[in-house]
């Protein structure tokens, strides 16, 4: 077995109820035969062009050569230190293979402007800057590259020799990197972002940066047969029942990495199942977990517990983790089997996995902003240099950011969450992620943590369509550190902001209540934070 699943509690007796049906309809090897009528009609058309994940380990073999020829063509030149610039799928892929294999890869996924000079300031004359886009008309990427090629300029660089990019044939940006004499590698466009992991979006830039990307394909080759067969002993019908299919239904799944050699895998299953699911007022809320967090005290009744470790089974002989699911498997496997899974929760919730109907209005949103420049809007009270600014004035009327966040609380239903939303650079507040544990104590709820605009193209989707029991915290921040982006009338600066304040605009139209809070000195004002939340 490449993957192992053990689970307990209503976890199993989902499993058990849920998976014989699952086998009689064939649903596992009509996945893996891309059947697009399994999600119904109205999702049949978008499924029809989003189902080459499942040959995805076939395609991208003749990738593996072209990769390691032009890793060792840039090492003959002195270029090893690999940049990413990539926002959801493109660079949380890339991301989890490059961290478990140990190798160096600077993930930009960012508009923050201290976050993206310090990725130029890292050594441009060793670098490669790899662009990821299925389209090339993600801003954020966009704005990277742009940025980017003028600083390779500035330094007698020419960005021909220093940026590859991965995206869909006959895209806006394949034309136009083809056209400009970049090295550019395609991938398959009837995969979707968050499928993405094992196309040229994820095996490009992990390559590149030294991870064994055969070694990969080879774990994910031998799950294939199990995740295709229809069997009860399927480790992704198994998983999807788990997940998705629990009576009462527990629709926040939290993710615990413990003991595993793994490295930020829930960070990945976070976008996956997120995206994917929420939507048309239902979903699966991933909530990323420490194995000492709040949550796993407090045992909500609507959150399921998954623990990825080394070995399911022998955790389990060792260890008593009653009501959980323990899973464990190589990296390629836990792709495959997480992308099969959430496929068919899809199926088990009734919605179209392969689509994203509400990221799009955060960016509509943004971009409003952006053309607008409207003032920025007053805030309702400052406090030890927090500006507080709030979507309803109730939530401000105690005058105190502990007073706004206990009026936030007070919003919660018993199946509610809290999402902490940090538009900063993270590069200066690494810190800042330790809120999350704060507020899950305070609030009583379950706590999800994103860095800003990155979250956007991951739980982002869940805030607006999925159903209506969040509260949000955006943290901001007023720095004087800006950077213009070429040939764009706006700075990463004032694109971040607008990022920001599109998103809050978005879930205040959806009735979501949303606090902002903008810090203007990051060492004290996190502190500021981290007590009003302890309170």
């Amino acid at each position: 077995m490449t993957f192992a699943i053990h689970a307990s509690g209503a976890a199993r007796v989902a499993i058990d109820e849920t998976v014989p049906a699952l086998v009689h309809d064939l649903i596992a090897s009509r996945v893996t035969g891309a059947d697009s009528a399994l999600w119904g009609p109205d999702a049949e058309s978008e499924a029809s062009i989003r189902l080459g994940w499942v040959e995805a380990v076939s395609v991208s073999r003749p990738l593996v050569a072209e990769i390691e020829a032009l890793r060792a063509d840039l090492h003959a030149k002195g270029v090893t230190r690999v940049v990413l610039a990539g926002m959801g799928g493109s660079s949380l892929a890339p991301e989890v293979i490059a961290q478990t294999a140990g190798v160096p890869l600077t993930i930009l996924d960012s508009t923050a402007p201290g976050q993206v000079l310090a990725a130029l300031d890292e050594g441009l004359e060793s670098t490669v800057l790899v662009v990821s886009s299925k389209s090339g008309s993600t801003v954020e990427t966009d704005s990277q590259r742009r940025t980017f090629e003028a600083a390779f300029r500035d330094v007698g660089i020419d960005p021909v020799d220093r940026i590859v990019v991965v995206t869909d044939p006959g895209s806006p940006l394949d034309d136009s990197a083809r056209d400009a004499g970049y090295r550019v590698f395609n991938a398959d466009p009837n995969v979707g972002g968050r499928y993405s992991a094992l196309t040229a979006f994820g095996l490009v830039p992990a390559g590149l940066a030294g991870a064994d990307i055969d070694e990969l394909l080879n774990e994910a080759e031998a799950s294939l047969l199990e995740v295709a067969v229809d069997s009860a002993d399927n480790p992704a019908l198994r998983l999807a029942a788990a997940i998705a299919a629990t009576t009462p239904r527990r629709d926040k799944l939290g993710l615990i990495t413990d003991g595993t050699h793994i490295k930020g895998l829930p960070d990945w299953i976070e976008q996956l199942i997120a995206e994917s699911t929420g939507k048309d007022g239902t979903g699966i809320l991933p909530v990323v977990l420490l194995p000492v967090s709040p949550e796993l005290d407090a045992k909500p009744a609507d959150l399921q517990v998954v623990r990825l470790v080394d070995d399911a089974n022998e955790f389990h002989l060792r260890e008593r983790h009653e009501g959980e699911i323990l899973v464990s498997g190589s990296l390629g496997a836990q792709i495959i089997v997480w992308e099969y899974a959430t496929a068919i929760a899809g199926y088990l919730l009734g919605i179209n996995p392969f689509d994203q109907p509400d990221v799009e209005s955060a960016k509509v949103a943004a971009r409003g902003l952006l053309d607008a420049r409207p003032a920025p809007t007053e805030p309702a009270f400052v406090e030890n240099g927090v500006e507080v600014r709030v979507s309803d004035p109730a939530l401000a009327v105690s005058r105190t950011v502990e007073g706004v966040l206990d009026a936030l609380w007070a919003r919660l239903a018993d199946d509610g969450y809290v999402s902490i939303q940090a538009y900063v650079n993270r590069l200066d507040v690494p810190q800042l992620q330790g809120l999350r544990e704060l507020v899950a104590a305070d609030s009583g709820r379950p706590t999800t943590f994103g860095w800003g605009p990155r979250f956007l193209h991951s739980t982002g989707q869940y805030h607006k369509g999925g159903p209506a029991q969040g509260v949000y915290v955006q943290i901001l921040e007023r720095t004087d550190v800006d950077l213009e982006i070429p040939e764009r009338p706006y700075t990463f600066g004032q694109l971040l902001e607008a990022q920001a304040a599109g998103d809050a605009g978005v879930l205040a139209e959806h009735g979501r209540p949303v606090v902002s809070l903008t810090i203007t000195d990051p060492s004290a004002d996190v502190l500021t934070l981290f007590e009003a939340a302890q309170k």
